[in-house]
């Protein structure tokens, strides 16, 4: 069954979902996914039997690239990323992204949204590349990253604007695991069929629970997307952006696979 073009809802059983982006080229986050994430995220809290939800793309190399820099022709009115990531944390259903390609910028920071995160060791890459594009991060990552790597792992992803393979964030606290790219579906599936099995009160209690002391303020997500909507009217962004665009950034492209180095590259 399908809600909207970003991605396929495939519903394993009343109480087990899997929700795969297929966004092509290369699975952009663009207002149409916030939008179609909000419908999504309507139908998770109008699901009483639901219990939990799969994130994953049906492309290997891109589980979602970052956020669509190009202004839309027309002014977006829907829900914005912020509100739907909060509901998502609030959401009585429990949330995993199973991580396979590339998940930058606001790809990362919906990862980041997600309860959960595994990752493929071969072929999964998470990264912050807004510092190096020039910008801020506004989709949470500054606000819900030190909560999980600390202070010092947080400014070096973030500032650093690299890119880091699913060892070092598991190692550093940022995933749950990193598996075998072979073994990634089957674990997921196995954690996700697992929950899915318990009565869906006590899960909720749990995690509104665990939310208590764990997620970010509302005021600091606020404060971290009014600065990257500021950073965009920045001079030097618009030029440092515009260069990436004429690089091949937002195509399938050596820029996209290798963004971490080459936005280093460039800096230097």
């Amino acid at each position: 069954m399908a809600i909207s073009a970003p991605f396929r809802l495939t519903e394993r059983s009343s109480s087990y979902w899997r929700v795969t982006f297929e966004n092509p080229p290369i699975n952009l986050v663009t207002f149409e996914v916030f939008a179609a994430l909000g419908e999504l995220v309507d139908r998770m809290d109008a699901a009483e039997d639901l219990k939990v939800v799969v994130f994953d793309s049906a492309d290997p190399d891109f589980f979602l690239a970052h956020f669509d820099i190009v202004p839309p022709k027309e002014p977006y009115t829907g829900p914005a990323w912020l509100d739907v990531a909060a509901r998502m944390a609030r959401s009585s259903v429990i949330s995993i992204a199973s991580i396979r390609g590339r998940a930058r910028g606001v790809g990362n920071e919906f990862a980041l949204a997600c309860d959960m995160r595994f990752a493929s060791r071969e072929k999964a890459v998470l990264g912050q590349p807004e510092v190096g594009v020039g910008i801020t991060p506004g989709g949470g990552a500054p606000e819900r990253l030190p909560l999980l790597v600390g202070r010092g792992r947080a400014l070096e992803v973030i500032a650093g604007a690299d890119d880091f393979d699913a060892d070092t964030a598991e190692r550093y606290g940022w995933i749950n695991r990193a598996l075998p790219d072979n073994e990634l579906d089957a674990y997921v599936d196995r954690v996700a069929t697992r929950i899915a099995s318990f009565d869906r009160r006590p899960l909720a209690e749990v995690k509104a629970l665990i939310n208590r002391s764990t997620l970010p303020t509302e005021a600091d997500l606020t404060a971290g997307q009014d600065t990257f909507r500021a950073s965009l009217t920045w001079p030097e962004a618009r030029e440092r952006i515009g260069r990436l665009l004429q690089r091949g950034m937002q195509q399938r492209s050596d820029l996209e696979y290798h963004l971490g180095e080459q936005i280093g590259s460039a800096a230097s």
